[in-house]
């Protein structure tokens, strides 16, 4: 399985001032797989220490930071010779052992040579319990669920991908059936590694969904595990309200909606801690459509999405006929799974920020405003064919973008007022 974040770890591997890098991602996203991988073709040897097992190894790091005993230790805990040149090391679940953290530092600033790269599921929690950190001493990138381009990747259309990429329009419509089938798979699939891996090999629908309820289950066990004993029932039903959220025709958050009296400073905790954990998305309002956008966030108006597609239509037991072949009831969860789909492609993009706009009197909403290249490009999604974009003509008429988008199923046109981007070619946003 291809991840495009191979090209990163290859571009670090070669830079002049080299960071220990980190990785970071939810629970099985496939970071491990990743780090082990990119070791295999690109080294001699890994040395891979995995923290929440290895307890032996974490006390090396609470007594100091010489970087000779702490190899040392490394090559007898991995049985590997650590070499500079030929062998990267990996520390995983990372957060376990704060003292391997704050080493990273000091393998900056006095062991360069070393490869170092390291992961954490759950470093964002880690980090607000007041662990020490070497800030401007890493490097960061961040790993999602595989996005659709990937998911055509590893269902073997490489040659679909490439005339995608190529933006060969009257090629690509030729071609729009066979995307859009792909895309619905994608829908219920989604792109958890484990989901991915075993739909490729078998296309058994029925073993994906028990995969996903897998996953699904393993983070409700994470919150008992890991998150303060006080919040988890928040944590819960902070969780399991996100589907009914995103299935609403208004997409807003809204507490009274978790439980009936409910207010924000109940559910804040429990918010910071799946944000931290990435298993949900915030996307928050933006009152102005202007850079950037983080100067006008409305941080009482917000979307919450979670992090793939494929386990939110797991938690709304979506079945796979309905999906595949439409159903008049399922018309409004649609929308749900198009926007979540669409905010999963926008956030494997690097160097894009995501908001939505509305109206201060609420006559229009813009689904997603997105910051890239000092421009501001509003996106309004449509789940199937409609080509109605009553919102954004308001927005354009108010504010002149350069570059409307509407994503719908429709095929590529160009417009006098706007741009229609297939929801198959979301990928192509930032090089139209």
């Amino acid at each position: 399985m291809y991840r495009n974040e191979f090209e990163d770890l290859l571009a670090w591997k070669t830079k002049k001032n080299r960071k220990p890098m980190i990785i970071r991602g939810a629970r099985q996203v496939g970071k491990t797989w990743l780090m082990k991988a990119f070791g295999k073709q690109e080294y001699a040897q890994t040395a891979y220490v995995n923290f929440e097992s290895n307890k032996l190894l974490k006390g090396v790091f609470e007594e100091d930071f010489n970087i000779n005993r702490i190899i040392t230790a490394l090559q007898i805990e991995t049985g590997i010779v650590i070499q500079p040149e030929n062998t990267l090391i990996v520390f995983d679940e990372i957060q376990e052992a704060p003292g391997a953290l704050t080493s990273l530092k000091y393998f900056y600033e006095n062991a360069p040579e070393y490869h170092i790269i390291s992961a954490g599921s759950l470093l964002g929690v880690a980090l607000n319990r007041q662990t020490s950190f070497p800030v401007g001493k890493v490097e960061f990138l961040d790993l999602y669920p595989l996005s659709y381009i990937e998911f055509l990747n590893a269902k073997g259309q490489q040659a679909l991908l490439e005339v995608l990429k190529s933006q060969d329009w009257s090629l690509i419509k030729v071609y729009k059936n066979r995307y859009i089938d792909l895309l619905r798979q994608y829908y219920y699939v989604g792109g958890m590694p484990e989901a991915v891996l075993a739909f490729t090999q078998e296309e058994n629908f029925r073993e994906v969904r028990a995969i996903q309820k897998r996953i699904l289950e393993a983070y409700e066990q994470d919150f008992s595990k890991h998150a303060p004993h006080e919040i988890v029932p928040r944590i819960r039903m902070l969780w399991n309200s996100v589907p009914s959220q995103l299935a609403k025709e208004n997409k807003k958050f809204i507490y009274g909606l978790i439980k009936q009296g409910s207010r924000a400073k109940e559910y804040e905790l429990a918010m910071s801690w799946l944000i931290d954990c990435r298993l949900i998305h915030k996307v928050s309002r933006s009152s102005k459509p202007a850079i950037p956008l983080k100067a006008y966030e409305d941080q009482s108006a917000f979307k919450l999405f979670l992090l793939d597609v494929g386990l939110l239509a797991a938690m709304g037991d979506i079945d796979v006929k309905t999906l595949l072949e439409g159903n008049a009831i399922f018309e409004e969860f649609k929308g749900a799974l198009t926007e979540q789909y669409v905010l999963q492609q926008l956030k494997t993009t690097k160097e894009i920020n995501v908001y939505y706009w509305s109206a201060e009197n609420a006559t229009a909403e813009i689904d997603f405003l997105v910051q890239y290249d000092h421009n501001i490009i509003p996106i309004e999604v449509k789940a199937e064919e409609n080509l109605r974009a009553k919102s954004l003509r308001n927005y354009v008429d108010k504010y002149g973008p350069k570059l409307p988008i509407r994503t719908s199923m429709s095929d590529f046109r160009q417009e006098t007022w706007l741009s229609n981007l297939p929801l198959y070619a979301i990928s192509q946003l930032t090089s139209l």
